[in-house]
């Protein structure tokens, strides 16, 4: 029977130790961390997580800027609005909420937070720097991922890793994360051939599809360690895109849904916040 990796924990853990390096930070350099959170829209999952975040802020003594925009907010306002909080000395990091409503161009508008206050790690700079191995903001959930499974003290090196999804915004900074822990890598996908083998041949996997249940037990290693990205509405409530209750039969440890990925993605947004004010308090910007 697998070990559970508690994610909800693991994210408590972390919340306690940057409420420590926030509040230092703010002696020292006597302002505090600040995150502009840009909401715009009326999509209800994304106003539970602007709210979430913002609570987290709160509980962590980080300053959060929330601008909430109506769904007829139009693309130069939402341009408009990005461009002054990246001249902003006093804001650290920008986050803005997708979606975006449909008459607003994404690309553009993300293109325009600047790299050094980009908390998410999408900007082509610091996914450039993650592609290279260099040190740099990464996507809140991949880095959260990896932190789960260095939480069990489990030896990435050499391991057979596979990544089930291609997203930019999880699989494939995932992978790039694993490969520069020395993992040999498979990222799997809608077309990959012999799924089920590939994926039993991993010692980690992490299934980001958007497939509830779709990983069973007869495609897991045993002994494996198995982290689920998904989040799935289902008649029972939330499921991941692991058959929860099969799989941990035969894996090492598994991340359950609710409770695992969500919380440390959230987790990790506050860190890069941290970080990103470091760096830019060293850097004298």
């Amino acid at each position: 029977m697998a070990i559970i990796i508690d994610g909800k924990q693991l994210a408590q853990q972390k919340k306690a130790e940057l409420k420590n390096k926030v509040s230092a930070f703010s002696q020292k350099y006597g302002r505090n961390v600040t995150l502009a959170v840009v909401l715009i829209g009326n999509n209800p999952a994304s106003q539970v997580y602007v709210r979430n975040k913002i609570k987290d802020c709160e509980e962590v003594g980080i300053k959060s800027l929330s601008y909430c925009l109506p769904e007829e907010t139009t693309e130069n306002q939402a341009v408009e609005l990005v461009k002054s909080l990246a001249k902003d000395k006093s804001v650290d990091g920008i986050m803005v909420q997708l979606p975006l409503p449909k008459h607003i161009n994404e690309e553009k508008v993300l293109s325009l937070i600047p790299s050094d206050k980009d908390v998410d790690g999408f900007s082509d700079e610091n996914i450039g720097k993650l592609y290279k191995g260099k040190p740099t903001v990464v996507a809140c959930t991949p880095y959260g991922v990896l932190q789960m499974i260095k939480s069990v003290n489990y030896k990435i090196s050499g391991k057979n890793a596979v990544v089930l999804g291609r997203s930019n915004i999880v699989g494939k900074p995932m992978a790039s994360l694993l490969l520069n822990e020395n993992a040999t890598v498979t990222i799997c996908h809608s077309k990959t051939e012999n799924l089920k083998e590939v994926c039993k041949s991993a010692d980690i996997l992490v299934v980001a599809i958007g497939k509830p249940n779709f990983v069973k037990a007869d495609m897991v290693k045993n002994g494996a360690i198995v982290i689920d990205v998904g989040i799935n509405r289902a008649e029972t409530g939330l499921v991941g895109d692991v058959d929860f209750e099969s799989v941990k039969k035969v894996a090492g440890y598994i991340s359950p849904v609710p409770g695992g990925v969500g919380p440390m993605t959230r987790a990790m947004l506050l860190e890069s916040a941290y970080n990103i004010a470091v760096k830019r308090e060293n850097d004298g910007i």
